[in-house]
């Protein structure tokens, strides 16, 4: 499953092209991962700490958008704060969090 980098929309893991915005589906990949509401700080800043990271998009259980953080925060520090607070309230209120991460393709 892929999402589009710009408008966010769902998309068929083939293509080239977003059906919504049109956003060229290449140079990027997505990941998931699902965690317990306690971890969920903890991992966002791991994944803030690895690099190569666009966009990390926070969903609850029933898959509604619960905050967004872009790759221009990640990339500077004081901007981050203010997210990791949202996370902490968003912590307080589920139990588990899916996680997406869009990360760039490494050039071979």
């Amino acid at each position: 499953m892929l999402y589009c980098r710009r408008c966010g929309k769902e998309i068929n893991d083939e293509a080239r092209y977003c059906p919504n915005c049109g956003t060229e589906t290449r140079g990027t990949h997505w990941e998931e991962v699902t965690v317990a509401a306690d971890d969920l700080i903890g991992r966002v800043r791991q994944l803030i700490a690895e690099g190569n990271v666009r966009r990390i998009v926070v969903r609850n259980e029933k898959g509604d958008l619960l905050l967004e953080i872009p790759v221009t925060a990640v990339a500077i520090g004081a901007l981050i704060a203010p997210y990791l607070a949202a996370l902490g309230a968003i912590a307080a209120i589920v139990t588990r969090a899916t996680i997406h991460i869009e990360r760039r393709d490494v050039e071979e």
